[in-house]
């Protein structure tokens, strides 16, 4: 008989979650109130911004209530209401959480945008959100003037002029008053405007209402294990979900402090931050625990016996890595799972009491109830991998309702189907097999191949283009491109490097195909679809012959 850790919080109340979590009593909400104004008074620290240079500047939740509250009157003076969406193209910024808190604060809706975004998914995003405000630093600007939008633009520019027409930020912030009221907002109107990247088509849009802060609260409290003693730094960027869900919206809900890092990953400043800011919990990608353990012993001996709890989220944690977490910093790391759509669902958790199954994802989050079934949504046994799925009936705290704006057939009657394929262990906890989709996990980000390949055939030399994931064992995958030229075009290595290149620009700095291959066709099935698992099973056949 399986043990039912997986099902121990089947009694889960969500209706005392949610008042202890949001306002008890309270029907009216707010963003900005459940993240910052209740937790004003007695000057606690809400961010600390640490800058490429090493130096740092912490900021009071009175510091952001101020600046966020002037910004809330700017954005107001642009006609910005309730319901209205707002994007931030913004590194990860004092300016970037003060722009969420704002735009939360006029009961409108935040959407990020990745900095690694070129034109073309910027264009796609505000193009389909119809975003009527664009808040951008001054090094992502240029990438606004290759969009065809009507939505007003402010730039962060430190000092520098801004564009013609352009609000100039923190100009406009000097010159508005604080003091906003907050609108109020009910538990299921939208917070945030999210994209996730699918198959065969662009990016899907979805809202986020505002009860989804409880089971982010809950994630985070629970799973990540925070404690009002911890130094947390999850360093996943906000332009993503794991970053804005856990890095932002979570924990100043919970009241606690979170941190920001300007500047790119490297092993020698991420030793250096928790180093120097005492970091007791740090969250992220595998992708980063891969290259601290790649680095070596010595390279973290600095840093050994500070972490007290570590979670890895975006793409399975390899066991080795959790082998090497615990040998040479002391520190247990855990896996977790989830996905745009719900948030984290299934996770190892810090703060529960369950057995750790080395390489399994764990067991259900409180709130929720995580199986696998099979193609009749019947549950499974132990040991029969199938499709991993949500129990609608046994998940108060699930909140997708679709897809904006179109048809959703992996949210059923019964079950939201995941996409991806799990087995359900002997102890109940449920180990990640693979996905069911072709999209491609890269160093934790989810790349949609339909995006890449739309990027590739702009290019004048293509005629068609396969994208796949290549397994790699630093990235998990890496893009490669299966490309079909035009009659008389070369293939050269300089055009791939120039295809390459033109991805990254028009589309993201993350997504574009470390490998192109030239090929003369492409394997499709009789109605003309590319038959992308065909050229992904050739890759990793190759891979073990190799």
């Amino acid at each position: 008989m399986i043990p039912s850790y997986f099902d121990a919080y089947a009694g889960f109340d969500a209706d005392c979650a949610a008042n202890e979590i949001l306002c008890p009593g309270e029907r009216a909400l707010n963003a900005a109130v459940l993240c910052c104004d209740r937790h004003c008074g007695g000057n606690r620290v809400a961010l600390t911004a640490v800058a490429r240079d090493g130096s740092s500047r912490r900021f009071s939740f009175e510091d952001l209530r101020d600046r966020s509250e002037r910004l809330a009157r700017v954005l107001r003076e642009q006609g910005i209401m309730a319901g209205d969406i707002v994007a931030g193209l913004l590194p990860r910024l004092p300016e970037l959480l003060v722009t969420v808190l704002a735009v939360w604060r006029l009961g409108a809706v935040y959407q990020p945008l990745f900095t690694a975004f070129g034109p073309k998914a910027i264009a796609h995003r505000v193009g389909t959100s119809n975003a009527r405000v664009i808040v951008s630093d001054a090094a992502n600007r240029p990438k606004l003037d290759e969009v065809q939008t009507r939505a007003r633009i402010i730039t962060v520019a430190d000092g520098e002029a801004v564009p013609p027409g352009d609000l100039d930020f923190h100009v406009a912030l000097g010159r508005a008053e604080p003091g906003l009221a907050p609108v109020p907002r009910g538990s299921e109107d939208p917070f945030l405007i999210m994209f996730t990247s699918g198959t065969t088509g662009p990016a899907k849009p979805l809202f986020v209402p505002l009860r989804a802060l409880v089971p982010y609260v809950i994630y985070v409290r629970d799973a990540v294990g925070l404690r009002p003693e911890d130094r947390y730094w999850n360093f996943a960027d906000p332009g993503w979900a794991y970053g804005l869900y856990y890095a932002v919206a979570a924990p100043l809900a919970m009241g606690r402090e979170t941190l920001f890092y300007d500047g790119p990953f490297s092993v020698e400043s991420t030793v250096a931050i928790i180093r120097d800011h005492g970091v007791t919990n740090l969250a992220g990608a595998p992708t980063a625990y891969r290259l601290l353990m790649a680095a070596g012993p010595q390279a973290v001996l600095p840093v050994r016996g500070l972490l007290r709890a570590v979670s890895s989220a975006g793409e399975p944690l390899n066991p080795e890595v959790i082998r090497w977490f615990d040998e040479h910093l002391g520190a247990p790391i855990h896996d977790h799972y989830g996905q745009t759509e719900m948030g984290m669902v299934l996770c190892n958790h810090h703060a529960l009491a369950h057995p750790v199954h080395p390489g399994a994802a764990g067991f259900s989050m409180p709130g929720f109830r995580v199986v696998v079934v099979d193609d009749d949504g019947i549950e499974l046994p132990a040991g029969v991998s199938g499709h991993l799925a949500v129990d609608l009936a046994r998940s108060p705290l699930f909140t997708f309702v679709g897809y904006h704006g179109m048809a959703t057939p992996s949210l059923g009657k019964r079950h939201y189907f995941t996409g991806d394929t799990a087995e359900l262990n002997a102890d109940g906890s449920i180990s990640f097999v693979g996905r069911a989709d072709d999209v491609i996990t890269s160093a934790g980000y989810r790349i949609g191949p339909f995006d890449v390949e739309s990027a590739l055939v702009e290019h004048p030399a293509v005629v068609e283009a396969a994208v796949i994931g290549k397994p790699d064992p630093e990235r998990t995958e890496i893009v490669k491109a299966f490309v079909i030229l035009h009659r008389g075009v070369e293939p050269t290595s300089a055009l791939a490097d120039e295809l390459a290149a033109h991805v990254k620009r028009r589309l993201s700095a993350h997504a574009y195909p470390r490998e192109v291959e030239f090929v003369g066709s492409l394997p499709k099935t009789p109605s003309g679809k590319i038959q992308r698992f065909v050229l992904r099973n050739e890759e990793v056949a190759k891979q073990r012959e190799g």
